[in-house]
C-alpha cells in the first residue's frame, strides 16, 4: 500500500472520523484499484483509468464498479488530481435500485415462531431494526439503555460518531420490552455485556452472526429475495415513502448526510409507476 493511500485514510478517520468499517471498504478498494492498473493511483492518467474500468465491467457489478469510481474520485479530490475523471463518461454505468422486500414479505420475516430465548431476541431485534431502518453496524452495537421505553425512542450512533434519536414503534417496543425482561438474561449465560443483544454464547453479536440468523430465516420464511441487513433498511425507507413519509425525514431517520443519499428511494417509486402504468394502462403498450 503506499504512502499516498496510507495518507488518505488517515484523513478519512482523524478528520472525516468516518468509522473504521467505512475507512476498510476505502482501504480495500483503494489497494484492488492501485493493484488493477499497476502504478501508483496519484500519478494514473485517463487512459490508465479507461483501461481499468473495461475490464472492471467484464468481471464486476455495476453497483461494485459505482463504489470504486466514488472512492477513487474522493482520493483523487484528495490530492487535487479530480481533473482525471472528469473527461470520462460514467453515464453509462448502470445505476442499480436497491432491493427491498415487499410488506408482506416483511410480516413473513417478522412472523417469527417464539419458542427458545433466540427466537424472542431475533424477533426484537429484527422489528426494531424494520421500525427504525438502522444500520446493521449501528444494530449490533446498540447498548440497553439505548432503548427510551417512555419517549418511544432509541439512541443511535451512526456514522462518523454522529448521534441521532430514532422514532421506535409500539409493536418494536413491545417486543424488546418483553426480550430485555424475560429472555436476555437467560442467553447471557452470567456473561457480562452492554450490548442489546448477545449472541448464542452470551456474548457480543457480530455481523457475520447477525447475517448467518438471516440465512437462517430466509430458508424458513421461502423468501426468495437474498436478505441481506441493507435489504431491510431499504425496506423501511421504501415503506415509509409509499405511505407518504418526505424525502427530508426519510434522509433524518436513515442518518444520510446528503439527500442525494435518500433522492435512490424515489428512482424506486418511479420505476414501480412505470412498471405499473405499463401492466394496467389499457393504450400503454406498443403499437395501440
Amino acid at each position: 500500500m503506499s504512502n499516498e493511500i496510507n495518507e488518505f485514510l488517515t484523513y478519512l478517520e482523524v478528520e472525516r472520523k468516518m468509522s473504521k468499517n467505512t475507512v476498510n471498504s476505502y482501504k480495500y478498494t483503494l489497494i484492488h484499484l492501485e493493484k488493477s492498473i499497476s502504478k501508483n493511483l496519484v500519478n494514473i492518467n485517463e487512459l490508465d483509468f479507461k483501461k481499468f474500468l473495461e475490464k472492471e465491467k467484464g468481471n464486476h457489478k455495476s453497483k461494485s464498479i459505482n463504489h470504486e469510481i466514488s472512492v477513487l474520485r474522493k482520493f483523487l479530490q484528495y490530492y487535487n488530481k479530480e481533473n482525471i475523471l472528469k473527461s470520462i463518461d460514467l453515464s453509462k454505468t448502470e445505476k442499480m435500485l436497491p432491493k427491498y422486500l415487499t410488506k408482506d414479505e416483511v410480516n413473513r420475516l417478522l412472523n417469527i415462531e417464539l419458542i427458545t430465548p433466540l427466537d424472542y431476541r431475533n424477533k426484537a431485534m429484527l422489528e426494531l431494526m424494520y421500525a427504525t431502518g438502522l444500520r446493521v453496524s449501528e444494530l449490533i452495537n446498540l447498548k440497553v439503555n439505548d432503548l427510551n421505553f417512555d419517549n418511544c425512542s432509541v439512541k443511535v450512533m451512526g456514522k462518523g460518531s454522529k448521534e441521532r434519536i430514532v422514532p421506535v414503534s409500539n409493536i418494536a417496543l413491545k417486543y424488546n420490552e418483553l426480550y430485555i425482561k424475560k429472555y436476555r438474561n437467560t442467553i447471557l449465560k452470567d456473561n457480562l455485556l452492554n450490548e442489546l443483544y448477545p449472541n448464542n454464547f452470551g456474548r457480543k453479536l457480530t455481523r457475520n452472526g447477525f447475517n448467518y440468523i438471516l440465512r437462517q430465516l430466509e430458508v424458513k420464511t421461502g423468501i426468495k429475495t437474498y436478505l441481506t441487513p441493507h435489504v431491510i433498511r431499504h425496506s423501511f425507507a421504501t415503506h415509509l415513502l409509499q405511505g407518504g413519509a418526505d424525502l427530508r425525514s426519510i434522509q433524518i431517520l436513515l442518518g444520510h448526510e446528503s439527500i442525494n443519499t435518500t433522492n435512490i428511494y424515489t428512482h424506486i417509486i418511479n420505476k414501480e409507476l412505470e412498471q405499473n402504468y405499463i401492466a394496467f394502462h389499457t393504450r400503454s403498450k406498443k403499437g395501440k
